[in-house]
């Protein structure tokens, strides 16, 4: 018991961070803010709230551009976030997405710990984000009770089995521009498709650039979907 004891309790001494001993603040704090933490708006037509539902769980597959542009606006609000069990997130990749990195905490590789981390920071943080590489589906269905019980979202990098809602992500080309002998890519158009349970039930899709060229998600516009011009077409047009 110790060994599960220790972790939790630093994770307790995060910044930002409770433990089950302040449930009742933080459903406060839940009602105070609301319902629905805020998406961008390119996103929000894919989400039935048009933003994240606290208590949720929310599948992305194979894009972290998508889910740490989920993070965006939240932290950017004011949600606290913490990514658990997905080392290839860092800071600075979650800084280019316009997540507020003050607001986040990382613990990239909790052990046999795992499912004891996730649950004291459901209980304590507005978004946790985790990857289900080797999550027994009992437990995956019970770190989403516990999500939505305490009110927290719940965002996976892969499937989960208890998801309420599912974003695919389908990329493009990058777009970009050549310098003298150099370049440098700027965005990439992107077709996302959400389908779910529920109130999400119904299918949806948006366009979007992800990244933008801020690196937020941006709107694309079908008379204004190059940012720039692909790269294939810059290099073909300089060797031309």
């Amino acid at each position: 018991m110790t060994a599960v004891v220790e972790p939790v309790a630093r994770l307790a001494a995060l910044p930002g961070v409770s433990t089950a001993s302040r449930v009742a603040e933080q459903a406060e704090h839940a009602r105070a803010t609301g319902r629905v933490l805020p998406v961008s708006p390119a996103l929000a037509g894919l989400l039935p709230d048009a933003g994240l539902r606290r208590g949720s769980t929310v599948a992305v597959h194979r894009s972290p551009s998508l889910l740490l542009a989920l993070l965006a606006e939240a932290t950017a609000a004011g949600s606290w976030a913490a990514v658990v069990g997905v080392p290839s997130l860092g800071i600075a990749a979650a800084a280019e997405h316009g997540v507020e990195v003050s607001r986040l905490a990382l613990v990239p590789r909790p052990g046999a710990e795992y499912p004891a981390v996730v649950a004291a920071l459901l209980d304590g943080v507005d978004l946790v984000v985790t990857e289900p590489r080797s999550v027994r589906p009992a437990v995956a269905r019970r770190l989403s009770a516990r999500a939505r019980h305490r009110g927290t979202v719940l965002l996976t990098l892969g499937p989960w089995p208890a998801a309420d809602v599912e974003l695919h992500c389908v990329p493009d080309e990058w777009t970009g521009f050549l310098g003298s002998g150099a370049g440098f890519l700027r965005s990439r158009p992107a077709e996302v498709h959400a389908r779910g349970r529920g109130s999400a039930a119904r299918p949806r899709s948006v366009s979007v650039a992800l990244p933008g060229p801020d690196g937020r998600a941006l709107p694309v516009e079908p008379l204004a979907m190059p940012v720039g011009l692909p790269l294939q077409r810059l290099d073909e047009e300089a060797v031309g």
